[in-house]
């Protein structure tokens, strides 16, 4: 499995089949993709409709055929849109063709589904954990235990979301043994360290500090 960072907070998990997350593609000045340019997306999943993470995941199935899974509510708003959609909820599991997604707690808020989520997305048997937009939470001790990810894509900002001290702590509850550091840089507001978040969790697991565009195969 190809794991691909396209800025922010937008991953392309590539295997069996192709899946994106919070594909923020268009407006994002840190993009590595144009959305354009994507011709093939069998999910596309949403942690939350705040423009950063909603981004292009519309327009991408409209064009590809792509189901889109996302809270109950932002699946409704595609649905609406003539889009397929799987819209479930915290604790809620979505069964695709060779994919699975479920949605676990973050803590950050939303306009649609009143809540954000993190993603889970198994596949190939690997499992990607993609914490969308959180702060710290004792949570991820058990979405660790239960889920058992083989790599994390934790949001490091510091602003909206947890800082690298914070996120080296929630790789600490996670138990992963690869960790990501997402959503910063993007904006001068999100500045962040990602070398400061690879220096405090290094203890803990094998951290991989990604440029957009930049790759990590699991």
């Amino acid at each position: 499995m190809k794991i691909t960072w396209l800025g922010h907070s937008a991953l392309r998990i590539e295997g069996s089949r192709t899946v994106f997350i919070d594909p923020f593609l268009t407006g994002n000045p840190k993009s590595a993709l144009a959305a354009a340019a994507i011709e093939r997306a069998d999910a596309v999943v949403v942690s939350h409709d705040h423009g950063d993470h909603l981004g292009d995941a519309f327009a991408i199935c409209q064009r590809t055929g792509a189901t889109l899974v996302a809270l109950f509510e932002i699946a409704q708003a595609a649905q609406e849109k003539k889009l397929k959609a799987e819209g479930i909820n915290i604790g809620g599991t979505a069964r695709l063709d060779g994919i699975e997604v479920s949605l676990t707690p973050a803590f950050h808020s939303a306009g649609r589904g009143g809540t954000a989520a993190g993603v889970i997305v198994a596949m190939d048997g690997r499992t990607v954990y993609h914490a969308g937009d959180t702060g710290l939470t004792l949570e991820m001790r058990l979405i660790g235990e239960m889920y058992r990810p083989d790599i994390a894509f934790l949001p490091i900002d510091g602003y909206y979301t947890m800082s690298p001290r914070l996120a080296a702590k929630a790789v600490e509850l996670l138990g992963v043994p690869r960790a990501v550091p997402i959503h910063y840089g993007t904006f001068p507001h999100i500045a962040s360290s990602p070398e400061e978040f690879q220096r405090l969790a290094g203890a803990s697991c094998q951290v991989t500090v990604l440029a957009p565009g930049g790759t990590i195969e699991i």
